[in-house]
């Protein structure tokens, strides 16, 4: 008897994509082993609900969730998470800086084991990253803290593709609401479980002109939820 297949819902976070959000979400469409596409529209300003609308009524995969004031990448993707039906989830930025064609890699990685926290790295010698050199070693000061910190050694601490288990989301109560929700939903696994591994995955930044959002602050927020988790 073969075993059933692992579900996977895909989270797409919504602040003001316009120009990428179409291309973004047709593309992750097209990966077979994504049931499903959770979209929070995190009270866009621009023509990303309206884009989002179009393509909802073409394609029954993808639900549509809006939220009544700017909350955050965190809060919009905790409002995803009040609505998962499948095995795992992974995290899509709209913006397209992640292909999602690397969400096939990490699908394989927890064949063998369902309870696995994979994420996808962009600072390994087989990752493809075209990244900003200030962005680098930010997230390789960062990457290096939270491994000192947590006892194991993990490569990029910012990524945003993380296929994780939704029965650790189920039973974990998060609490950031901006970016730093990327070291929260780590942290607070790693505390209690060392099942985790990483998948070398490509990336292409954006700039701020093209809608990249974090900001210096975030980075500093990093810092703090690093230390929080672990000792607080």
């Amino acid at each position: 008897m073969k075993d059933s297949k692992i579900t996977i819902t895909a989270i797409v976070p919504v602040f003001n994509e316009e120009l990428f959000l179409k291309e973004s979400l047709e593309r992750l469409l097209k990966i077979s082993v994504i049931d499903e596409v959770i979209v929070v529209d995190d009270c866009s300003t621009d023509d990303s609900l309206k884009i989002l609308q179009k393509l909802a009524i073409k394609n029954k995969k993808i639900r549509i969730y809006q939220c009544n004031s700017n909350i955050g990448k965190g809060g919009a993707i905790k409002v995803a998470f009040k609505n998962i039906t499948t095995d795992y989830i992974i995290i899509h930025d709209a913006d397209l800086e992640y292909n999602p064609e690397d969400i096939y890699q990490l699908y394989n990685e927890i064949q063998q084991d369902k309870n696995k926290f994979v994420v996808g790295t962009r600072f390994t010698k087989k990752s493809k990253p075209q990244i900003y050199k200030r962005t680098y070693f930010a997230n390789k000061f960062l990457s290096f803290l939270f491994s000192l910190t947590y006892g194991i050694n993990v490569s990029d601490i910012a990524t945003c593709y993380k296929l994780i288990p939704s029965s650790y989301l189920m039973n974990t109560f998060f609490t950031e609401n901006g970016f730093a929700i990327e070291v929260e939903l780590l942290a607070k696994f790693l505390s209690n479980n060392k099942n985790y591994s990483e998948i070398p995955i490509s990336y292409t930044a954006r700039s701020y002109e093209e809608g990249k959002k974090i900001k210096f602050l975030d980075g500093l927020r990093y810092i703090f939820v690093i230390f929080k988790y672990r000792f607080i």
